[in-house]
């Protein structure tokens, strides 16, 4: 086989995932108790999904993890599978309808929930055809759904569970409410965006107090019809007179208490706040600790609803007119708003108007501003549940990485909140439970048995009918290491795979996701999910900036691996994931490693060309040249530190590991400092050399298997190392011990210092690149002018240098100068350039150089400058001050060498 001029991505990435498929080289073997475990589940995207650059960036780490451990011998699981998405896939179902003219509620439920599922089997799942195209090697034939039959009884077998120990109950709280899609939604499916609002200033009459009236401030006037107090803080001076007493709510007429409560901040506002339980999460918190009635005002629509204080309406002159009130009834939040406000003016209560930004919350799906609710729903004890949590991290059973990430666990789960699991959704798992005509709750495995539970109860036939809502997909997914697994049936692949090896996942889902897969491991299996928590970053443009479709500065990872290769994305990945940092990622960082890829594809066409070929029994220890000795040292030394850095997660160093061993020592030096070698008539040393680059050749491909799979493996077949698609089912490289590798290493690392300080001179000097010049070694040891003799002609090929001599004497005027250790290098330029022109020009750089760094320097001296910068922006300017002062030691030193 020749290789091509060129690599071609496109070709190899679709024919050699096809291979590795049709090969099982994915699949885990729990049969096979030979190997070590090591297991990885897969934050399974949502059914809905497409491949985004979040999702790019954890697979890709995960999948670099679960290659690297394959290669080190452990049979290795890569769980696959997909999330249902309720009210992702609801949404998508539903638009579709809707441009037929349908809609759910006319078409009912059953015959709804099927649209669903032909849905998800025709155009569901695309998200795992783009996984592969990444490269990504899950063990597909053991793909899972959280709506599969298997998972839907580990749900049910869980609820039943959870239920029966009290620690699923239904309750009257505040929720985040979707009032267009009408239904419960997660923390997680809020975003909260800055609007340009109001603070409006009302006037509340203090009761008993003539002429008297409490200030509020407030961004929300339509929900005072449900205010049931007036809060201030206990230290605020100007209002404590009034704790105790009550006001009337202009409009309505009811008479609330002024209560004292430290959520009132004396700073913002008037420092009074109005206090509506029902339609604030904070103010429901106020509510709870003062015993307040909770009133809403606001329906599943989130139209003003009279219900609740029609007994109210009090006609108080100048105050209050039920005939308006009631005539709020119907309107949406945003019309009533208007109507109140100008209905206050109009009485004199409005005391002003203030423009104000704020934050205010939209569902994440469709946009609309989301209602907190009082509604009744289910819920999960989350606090007892967290405990176990707690103890598992706080005890090391369980790591994150960075450590960091342990606190903000910490302080989440030791406050943690009642878990609203209930959604008003029809496509997700449905709650098992069951309604008698009395409104008796009965929760079981299926109809038959809630059947059997109402017939006992009731001691007589009795019409049951099942709750309407289904489980929040957290419920779910928060079962995912073990329901996966299968079960609750006792499996082969539970008893081998749980607890996993370690979950890869971003900071975001910490709370949503992470804690509740170990509330429920720990509560299910009596162990944790997974022993580490490697928390990476954001994928952020190159600017830091968070990528959002309004910036429109969000790149397709589809698009990169079209353009670039699949290789050169998940080496940009790789190299960009450090511990504890988002990830700056741009298209040039991706089209400045395809370079990379291109290198190690340059580098083994010219071991083609020089004869180079796998070599079978060959022996490291039985090499006696410095170059190859040199060559299989640095190999080792960065199989090592590669091995570290995937071993601490450092994702990285390792890239970095590899692209400097690859680019620098076998590319750059090893295979320029052979070619004289391989032209020479010493063929026991040619084939010598051969044989050391075809070995570290495939050492290379293994160590870069894991981040580039697909280069590698082309280029393992290419060179007859193994057969085709072989490369994944190799072992991991081990470092080799030299008995003069010591000796190897100082000799070359001394060449190629040598050699690098005449090019810098060179550079420097302006020396043009055809142009050879002699150089001669002063004060030198025997040991470097041997081995400078030694290597003259590779000296002379890499450096230009037309010879190399020993200088006694003093040194010459119009030479250049660097030294190496002891010696002195000195390279005649009298004749070749100017040298008065070039010290002029160097210090005419160096001195604007300086002047940079001045400025640079008095700017972060400022330190009013760096208190209203942004981090950021200091950050940059702090790294390019780094680069002036490294800018300006090197055109010292470029004038310093001028004799």
């Amino acid at each position: 086989m020749t290789l091509s001029k060129t690599f071609d991505p496109t070709s190899t990435e679709k024919r050699l995932y096809a291979l590795w498929e049709h090969n099982k080289a994915f699949s885990a073997n729990p049969e096979n108790t030979q190997k070590p475990p090591f297991s990885i589940m897969i934050p399974p995207p949502n059914v809905t999904g497409t491949l985004h650059m979040g999702h790019a960036l954890t697979m890709t780490l995960q999948d670099t993890l679960i290659r690297w451990k394959r290669m080190q011998g452990f049979d290795a699981l890569w769980q696959p599978g997909t999330d249902h998405a309720g009210i992702a896939t609801q949404m998508v179902v539903e638009r579709s309808l809707a441009s037929e003219g349908l809609s759910r509620q006319s078409m009912g439920r059953e015959a709804f929930t099927k649209r669903v599922w032909q849905w998800k089997e025709e155009s569901g799942g695309g998200i795992t055809k783009q996984l592969r195209r990444l490269g990504a090697s899950l063990d597909w034939p053991r793909e899972r759904f959280t709506m599969d039959e298997g998972l839907s009884r580990a749900v049910k077998e869980v609820f039943v569970a959870l239920y029966n120990q009290k620690l699923i109950y239904r309750d009257n709280r505040l929720v985040n409410w979707d009032p267009v899609f009408k239904s419960a939604i997660s923390d997680l499916e809020v975003e909260n965006k800055e609007v340009n609002g109001s603070l409006w200033y009302i006037r509340y009459p203090v009761d008993g107090l003539t002429d008297t009236t409490l200030t509020v401030a407030t961004t929300r006037p339509e929900t005072m019809l449900g205010d049931v107090a007036v809060a201030v803080n206990p230290e605020d001076e100007r209002y404590r007179h009034l704790v105790g007493k009550q006001v009337r709510l202009p409009l309505t007429g009811r008479l609330v208490p002024v209560v004292a409560d430290a959520y009132s901040d004396p700073e913002k506002g008037t420092g009074a706040v109005k206090i509506t339980p029902a339609h604030d999460f904070n103010d429901f918190e106020v509510g709870q600790r003062h015993q307040l009635p909770m009133i809403s005002v606001l329906d599943a629509e989130a139209r003003i609803t009279l219900d609740e204080i029609k007994e109210d309406l009090q006609a108080v002159a100048g105050l209050a007119d039920p005939a308006f009130v009631n005539g709020l009834n119907g309107l949406s939040r945003e019309d009533a708003r208007k109507a109140i406000v100008a209905e206050l003016d109009s009485l004199g209560y409005l005391e002003k108007i203030e423009p104000h930004r704020h934050q205010v919350p939209h569902a994440e799906r469709g946009g609309a501003v989301i209602e907190p609710f009082l509604t009744t729903q289910w819920y999960c004890d989350a606090a007892k549940l967290a405990g176990p949590a707690v103890e598992a991290v706080e005890d090391g059973r369980i790591t994150f990485i960075p450590k960091q990430w342990e606190n903000t666990f910490f302080a989440w789960m030791r406050d943690i909140q009642p878990w609203c699991i209930s959604r008003q959704l029809w496509w997700g798992h449905r709650i098992p439970a069951w309604y008698g005509p009395d409104g008796h709750v009965f929760v079981a495995h299926d109809e038959a048995e809630a059947q059997t539970q109402a017939d006992k109860h009731y001691d007589s036939a009795v019409v049951l009918t099942q709750d309407e809502d289904v489980l929040d997909t957290w419920f779910s997914s928060g079962l995912w290491p073990f329901s996966t697994l299968g079960w609750p049936d006792k499996t082969p692949e539970l008893e081998r795979y749980y607890p996993t090896s370690v979950l890869v996942t971003g900071f975001d889902i910490i709370f949503f996701w992470v804690a509740r897969m170990i509330m429920m491991g720990q509560h299910f299996m009596n162990d944790v999910p997974f022993k580490d928590i490697f928390i990476h970053g954001l994928v952020r443009d190159e600017r830091g900036q968070k990528m959002s479709k309004s910036k429109g500065n969000g790149i397709d990872p589809l698009e990169l691996i079209d353009d670039y290769g699949a290789d050169a994305l998940r080496f940009t990945i790789c190299s960009l994931t450090g511990v504890g940092r988002d990830v700056k990622l741009g298209r040039k960082k991706v089209e400045d490693y395809r370079t990379f890829v291109t290198k190690l594809w340059n580098a083994a066409r010219f071991c083609e060309m020089n004869e180079i070929r796998a070599v079978a029994g060959f022996k490291p220890e039985t090499v006696q040249s410095a170059l190859g000795i040199w060559l299989l040292s640095e190999t080792s030394k960065a199989v090592e530190d590669a091995t570290k850095a995937l071993e601490a997660y450092r994702f990285d160093e390792y890239a970095l590991t590899c692209y400097r061993f690859v680019r620098g020592c076998f590319c750059d030096w090893f295979l320029e400092l052979a070619k004289p070698v391989f032209a020479s008539e010493n063929q026991d040393e040619a084939r010598e050399i051969r044989h050391v680059a075809a070995h570290v050749l495939g050492q290379i491909l293994r160590l870069l298997q894991p981040v580039m799979p697909f280069v590698t493996d082309d280029l393992w077949h290419a060179f007859g190392f193994g057969e085709e698609g072989s490369l994944i089912s190799q072992s991991w490289p081990e470092p080799v011990q030299l008995s003069q590798a010591d000796n190897a290493r100082a000799e070359c690392e001394q060449m190629i210092r040598l050699i690098s300080e005449i090019r810098a001179v060179r550079s420097e000097m302006n020396i043009p690149p055809s142009q050879k010049v002699p150089v001669f070694l002063k004060d030198a040891s025997t040991e470097i002018t041997e081995r400078a003799q030694r290597w003259q002609e590779a000296i002379g090929r890499l450096a230009r240098v037309s010879e190399i001599d020993i200088l006694e004497g003093e040194l010459p005027q119009g030479c250049a100068q660097a030294i190496l250790e002891e010696a002195t290098l000195v390279l005649p330029l009298e004749g070749i350039i100017d040298l008065s022109t070039e010290r002029k020009r160097l210090q005419k750089e160096l001195t604007k150089a300086e002047e940079e760094e001045a400025k640079t320097v008095k700017k972060l001296s400022n330190e009013n400058f760096i208190a209203r910068a942004n981090p950021e922006v200091v950050q940059e300017m702090k790294d390019r001050l780094a680069t002036q002062k490294e800018e300006c030691a090197r055109l010292k030193t470029a004038l310093a060498r001028i004799i």
